[in-house]
């Protein structure tokens, strides 16, 4: 007589997985919600000099721009009109990129025609702006 031994099947034992999702699915969450998201500001981004007893060293590469008080416009020593000074901008574009463009405008000078500037140089991928500033009241010299 042969006797037979049934094993008694288990059923395959199943990892619940679904309060690990959840777990997860709240630090996902989480981190979303108190994260900081950076957005670039509106506008012409500028690199302002401070107005201090720090200088800003001036290379031979920076393009030098004077607003005078009574609208007309230099590169240099040089007067220019806008398109003389929209070729100069994308010659400097082209030479290199990161060119740091000064400008040195009259108190007077409205705001408005110093940010037109800004944006011109902006339209050739001059990002790098400064202002100058004259931090001790002694007068730049001007052409």
């Amino acid at each position: 007589m042969r006797f037979t031994v049934h094993k008694r099947r288990r059923p395959p034992t199943a990892l619940d997985i679904t309060p690990m999702i959840d777990v997860v699915f709240q630090l996902v969450l989480f981190f979303m919600v108190t994260t900081n998201f950076v957005t670039s500001p509106e506008g012409i981004q500028v690199d302002l000099p401070r107005a201090s007893a720090d200088t800003v060293v001036a290379t031979q590469q920076d393009l030098q721009v004077w607003l005078a008080r009574d609208g007309s416009v230099f590169v240099g020593d040089a007067p220019v009109d806008i398109d003389e000074l929209r070729r100069v901008f994308r010659q400097a574009a082209e030479r290199d990129p990161t060119t740091l463009v000064v400008i040195k405008a009259d108190a007077t000078v409205s705001h408005g025609r110093v940010v037109t500037l800004m944006d011109l140089a902006r339209s050739y991928a001059l990002t790098r702006l400064a202002i100058a500033t004259d931090p001790e009241g002694k007068a730049a010299d001007a052409p």
